[in-house]
């Protein structure tokens, strides 16, 4: 897919230039313009359309999720804010993902990265009868790292569990993300046809089974491994996609 044509707008001149150098540094971004008012932005966009817009929240005249509410549909947003009160309201306006500032580069380039992934599923080389319109509508929220975090069904390898914590992999992130959960309550609220539990410690994302030695799961070189008390279930759902 071509480069991702964007714009970054914040209030705060440290934070604003932290975010454009994040963006000149991914290649599959174009920085368009930047903006320390969203009245300014506002102004360059009706005439230079962009797909993704980086947003402070809080500022004056307009703050970035009334700015939001106005933008073409055409247009996805990333919210980049020191508050995560907002972040309900962002997810209500189908933000692409919440940042909580400081940001890393790592933690700016997982964004980037999902956001990319969206832009590629939209593309018309992918609207086939293989995509599904309304797969963008099954996420999680996560709280982490001092962010909330959106994380798309789809992006899920497997969970483990760790007490009162669990650990997320995804395809994207370079190394797990930490939350605080439990695998009972986790188990609660995903579908139960798309996620498993294969263990007391382990749920995995059945889309994303590849390989199966034994009684163990191969994630890369990972291998998870199925216990007695789910062996049955898991071989039934085996079975029924056996050929």
């Amino acid at each position: 897919m071509n480069k991702i044509s964007c714009i970054a707008v914040d209030d705060e001149p440290l934070a604003l230039g932290l975010i454009v150098s994040y963006i000149q540094k991914t290649p599959f971004l174009d920085l368009k313009n930047s903006f320390d008012n969203p009245i300014d932005a506002m102004e360059f966009l009706e005439v230079n359309p962009v797909q993704l817009l980086f947003l402070d929240i809080q500022m004056p005249d307009l703050t970035g999720v009334e700015f939001a509410r106005i933008l073409d549909e055409n247009c996805k947003v990333i919210f980049t804010t020191a508050y995560d009160k907002y972040a309900l309201d962002g997810f209500k306006l189908e933000a692409l993902d919440y940042l909580l500032k400081p940001i890393s580069y790592e933690i700016f380039l997982e964004s980037a990265n999902r956001a990319k992934k969206y832009f590629k599923q939209i593309s018309p080389a992918n609207t086939d009868t293989n995509i599904d319109s309304a797969e963008n509508d099954d996420y999680l929220f996560i709280k982490a790292d001092y962010q909330v975090k959106r994380i798309d069904y789809s992006e899920i390898l497997y969970f483990e569990g760790l007490k009162d914590y669990v650990k997320l992999y995804t395809e994207s992130s370079i190394k797990p993300i930490v939350f605080h959960s439990t695998m009972k309550s986790l188990e609660e609220k995903l579908p139960t046809d798309r996620f498993m539990r294969i263990h007391r410690s382990y749920l995995v994302n059945l889309d994303k089974i590849k390989t199966i030695e034994r009684d163990r799961i191969l994630f890369g070189k990972e291998r998870i491994p199925i216990s007695k008390q789910y062996k049955d279930t898991f071989d039934e759902f085996v079975k029924k996609k056996f050929l």
